[in-house]
């Protein structure tokens, strides 16, 4: 099931922070990784990436900087920064409620 545009853009900029936090990486890697940990559910164009990744680098949640040239081109990697883990931590936090909140809207029968 691939997911719609409309429930993915309130959670990419959780899902960037949330995958950066495993380790810096750089944009098609982890394009890459989200296709393949959501076996093919959820692809991020490099577009929404690349905008994402400006928009976090301007409020501070993520950095950036040049990877070694060594095997092929020169990469713009990305990390997240305490302040980014932060913003994770409550976006986390809020997804759990969102969930809960969403599961008796849809899932429960009426009394």
């Amino acid at each position: 099931m691939a997911l719609s545009a409309d429930i993915l853009r309130g959670y990419t900029d959780t899902i960037i922070l949330k995958r950066l936090s495993l380790g810096d990486s750089y944009g098609y890697e982890l394009g890459k990784q989200i296709g393949c940990i959501s076996q093919g559910g959820l692809e991020m164009k490099e577009a929404t990436l690349y905008t994402a990744f400006r928009r976090l680098e301007g409020s501070g949640l993520i950095r950036s900087y040049w990877g070694d040239a060594q095997s092929g081109a020169r990469r713009r990697y990305y990390a997240v920064t305490p302040e980014g883990l932060e913003r994770l931590s409550r976006d986390v936090e809020n997804w759990q409620e969102t969930k809960q909140l969403l599961a008796k809207l849809i899932e429960e029968e009426p009394e």
